[in-house]
């Protein structure tokens, strides 16, 4: 396994994990909070996809799908604390999104060179380079980031009294 190999396999897993634990989840299920001060899972489900767009421009600008207009903003932690459904999406959208998301991913990890991983981190933010130095580091971070909030999906799913998935 070389390493491109190495980060879908991560990639496919994180995937799975998150589908798993939105699979049996209602719409109107999104919009439950795992704990007080933290964000509901429809808000997390489209922070996931519009970082991932994110930082897959940053990568390869253009790279990414387009994503609808106002996504990014939707999603942004000045819209952490809103609660009205008719502002964010339906679950088969964030399903959607998120599978076009890790194609394209997908499609610029494959054809990048295991020399072309350990380039510079193109961000333009000092502390995110620090974090994430290097390209690799970044397609790691996409790969992983859905492992990230796997962890608040788990009490919601508590919450619901929804079956253990995984």
């Amino acid at each position: 396994m070389n390493a491109m190999q190495a980060i879908q396999a991560c990639s496919e897993t994180s995937s799975m994990v998150l589908k798993s634990y939105i699979g049996d989840l209602e719409d109107a299920e999104l919009f439950t909070r795992p704990g007080e001060g933290c964000n509901h899972l429809a808000w997390q489900l489209g922070h996931l996809i519009a970082s991932e767009c994110m930082l897959l421009n940053t990568i390869k600008p253009g790279a990414a799908p387009d994503l609808p207009e106002g996504f990014a903003e939707c999603y942004s932690k000045e819209q952490t604390t809103e609660d009205d459904p008719a502002k964010f999406h339906t679950k088969a959208e964030y399903a959607e999104l998120f599978d076009k998301v890790r194609a394209a991913t997908n499609d610029v990890l494959n054809g990048v060179s295991e020399e072309e991983l350990d380039a510079p981190n193109p961000h333009p933010d000092e502390n995110f380079r620090q974090m994430f130095p290097t390209v690799g580091s970044m397609f790691v971070l996409n790969a992983t980031h859905p492992m990230m909030h796997a962890g608040q999906f788990v009490p919601v799913r508590r919450t619901l009294s929804k079956p253990i998935v995984i």
